[in-house]
């Protein structure tokens, strides 16, 4: 007889948007039906009490006097992860400190206090997580199946390449056809609003939110939201110097990149522009 996995679901400090977020699973009842959940605190479910089990979510970022069920919450965690097989870092405050304090192995650059147990920990930052990451790493430890991880202890079948891939604003990008405004149809917006995707490692436009949409088919930009800067200082800015963007897109060299963006900007694309031009007079009668 195949025992469901007991699972303990915590929450830190933080916002529950990963929480809410992974209820829009469309096979959310079918997770929940091969687990035994403990204990979660937006669900119906046991009293918290300190016990074993084989999978512990920490949703929230640590904070060394925060107090919960009247004990310290880095305590409480601690002895709940002394118990637990394996440990899911759930979102970018639980994986690398985000906006509230620190991730359990990584606080922004530095170590967090879990790093030594890094071996039984799992991230999955994002803020808030697409349901289907955490669906994805649920399904792996529900069949005893192995995660691969990247240095970041990030599931490699999600984080292995960039929001950028997939993105619908591509070719703009590639040509160097700028949106002026959030909202557009057209056009990139990375050199005028911002947009993290070429530096950020996620499957948001492979795999939509909804399976309809994600930020940059809405017209808004990526904020980078799985990697350890976020959030980052001015988040619709991209820092340049001399019209130069001081960070390049991963996987290509300055020079490379140099002499993309010089013939791309020499050559023009006329049908590119004149679509862009086309969408912003529209949305400027909106």
């Amino acid at each position: 007889m195949h025992l469901k996995p007991k699972v303990i679901w915590i929450d830190a400090v933080g916002c529950n948007g990963c929480s809410h977020s992974f209820f829009n699973l469309s096979y959310l009842e079918s997770i929940l039906e091969q687990i035994e959940l403990l204990y979660h605190p937006l669900i119906d479910s046991n009293e918290f009490k300190i016990q074993e089990c084989d999978i512990l979510v920490v949703e929230g970022a640590l904070q060394d006097n925060f107090i919960k069920f009247g004990k310290n919450l880095i305590e409480i965690i601690e002895q709940l992860f002394i118990h637990a097989k394996k440990v899911i870092a759930l979102g970018s405050c639980a994986s690398f400190g985000g906006m509230f304090g620190e991730g359990l192995i990584f606080n922004k650059e530095n170590y967090g206090k879990f790093y030594t147990c890094k071996n039984k920990i799992i991230n999955i930052p994002g803020c808030p997580i697409h349901p289907e990451w955490l669906g994805y790493v649920f399904d792996m430890l529900i069949n005893n199946k192995n995660i691969v991880l990247d240095e970041e202890n990030r599931p490699k079948e999600i984080y292995s390449y960039v929001s950028h891939s997939g993105c619908v604003r591509n070719e703009y990008f590639d040509w160097k056809v700028d949106a002026e405004d959030f909202g557009t149809k057209e056009g990139c917006l990375f050199y005028n609003q911002g947009c993290q995707g070429p530096f950020t490692h996620s499957s948001c436009n492979k795999i939509l939110w909804n399976e309809v949409s994600s930020k940059p088919r809405a017209g808004i930009p990526c904020f980078g939201c799985t990697e350890r800067n976020f959030p980052k200082e001015e988040l619709f800015k991209t820092d340049t110097m001399m019209g130069i963007p001081s960070k390049i897109p991963l996987g290509v060299t300055k020079r490379a990149y140099l002499t993309l963006a010089g013939i791309a900007k020499s050559l023009k694309n006329e049908r590119l522009e004149k679509r862009l031009f086309k969408y912003e007079k529209i949305d400027n009668k909106n």
